[in-house]
């Protein structure tokens, strides 16, 4: 009895019937050494195939692995400027964006104080900020503004247009100093920071720009005709830079807030104040912080990204 191994099988055994040639091998011999021959050979190509496929797959979850570790871009922190950001929605606004990781400018006209205080939270949430006083109805200050952001962080991706101020007064007794200052500052001064911030995002083509405008300017207000006249100058602004601006890539909105708790409302007095929410369907104030949570929205959010020339009441109800 004699037996052979098969490469890659256990041993067999086989009784020799043949008969032996020169070489000493019987016709059983060589068949069985051609056998084994022909197994070892395919072994030998299945075992390389398996290397090779093995190989690949190797190489295959190293460049997974390698591709896993790879570091994420990082994603620069917008550039936000507010107007009027020193207090009341302005705050507010800027907090928001601060909150959101933004480096914001906190623009002031007279209360620096207040405006390092903005700063200071805006830093403690996270963010980046720095304040600049100045008029934003002035040519050269807005233009010192915008470098100012630019010359600190690059570039200015959102603008927020919330400086304004009142001069209240039925129009036969208004003086024409009320007019001016009230239209100066709340509509001259969009005119002037928009037209500013876009030279800056029309570079990149991206940007937004949100205008903070007033109910008052949807459906007028006794004894603003000033103000009423400069929100609703703001509403018809903000529609036609929208078109001018879609095809550079910025969206341009408005936000039209109702009555919102401020430190004017704190002094009405019950009486007014009790007509007052009388025309409020939600029957109270709106507070700094909701008018922020929209402008951030339309600031920051992608969800935004399709909306422009719009203008977002925000006032409770009063106008449906």
């Amino acid at each position: 009895m004699a037996s052979t191994a098969f490469a890659g099988s256990a041993t067999v055994a086989f009784k020799s019937t043949g008969i032996a040639n020169k070489s000493g091998l019987t016709a059983v011999d060589r068949k069985l050494s051609s056998v084994q021959f022909n197994r070892t050979f395919d072994y030998s190509i299945w075992q390389s195939k398996l290397s090779f496929s093995s190989s690949g797959v190797k190489a295959g979850m190293a460049t997974i692995e390698q591709a896993s570790v790879e570091p994420t871009p990082k994603v620069e922190a917008p550039v936000v400027i507010v107007t009027g950001a020193s207090r009341g929605i302005g705050k507010a606004i800027a907090l928001a964006m601060g909150k959101a990781g933004c480096k914001v400018l906190v623009n002031y006209a007279r209360s620096s104080k207040e405006a390092e205080e903005v700063c200071k939270e805006i830093e403690a949430l996270g963010g980046q900020a720095l304040t600049f006083g100045g008029d934003v109805s002035k040519e050269e200050d807005v233009a010192s503004m915008i470098k100012t952001a630019v010359d600190a962080w690059g570039t200015v991706d959102v603008l927020v247009n919330n400086a304004g101020i009142t001069r209240d007064g039925l129009l036969m007794r208004m003086k024409l100093s009320q007019w001016q200052e009230v239209i100066a500052l709340n509509l001259t001064g969009v005119f002037l920071c928009t037209q500013a911030a876009t030279k800056i995002m029309m570079k990149k083509r991206k940007g937004r720009v949100i205008n903070i405008a007033s109910i008052v300017g949807v459906v007028g207000n006794v004894g603003q005709a000033n103000y009423s006249a400069a929100k609703g100058g703001v509403i018809s602004f903000t529609k036609t830079v929208a078109r001018e601006y879609a095809s550079r890539g910025i969206t341009v909105n408005a936000v039209a807030p109702g009555f919102i708790a401020s430190d004017m409302t704190a002094t009405l007095g019950d009486e007014i104040e009790k007509k007052i929410l009388q025309t409020i369907p939600l029957g109270r104030y709106g507070q700094p912080e909701e008018v922020a949570g929209l402008v951030e929205f339309l600031a920051l959010n992608p969800a935004s990204k399709y909306m422009t020339g719009q203008v977002l009441n925000i006032d409770g109800g009063m106008v449906m």
